[in-house]
């Protein structure tokens, strides 16, 4: 799961990387929640909630059913 995961996150970080920012991948815990760290202009934009929960993880949960939720560490 956690290299589909990671390919998913490949799909989403050119957007992120046009707006001067980026992610990490942090991992994956025992109830499928996926923890990211927003890093670059995303680690501090006032958006970023909504960048996770309205772009990263509706992306995610389309690509990876299993995942549950997209959490920021």
């Amino acid at each position: 799961m956690q290299d589909r995961v990671l390919k998913a996150l490949d799909s989403v970080r050119p957007g992120l990387q046009a707006d001067g920012g980026d992610l990490e991948f942090i991992r994956i815990d025992d109830n499928n929640v996926v923890f990211i760290r927003l890093v670059g202009a995303c680690g501090g934009c006032p958006m970023s909630t909504i960048t996770l929960k309205a772009g990263i993880e509706r992306i995610l949960k389309m690509q990876v059913p299993e995942v549950t939720a997209v959490e920021a560490v």
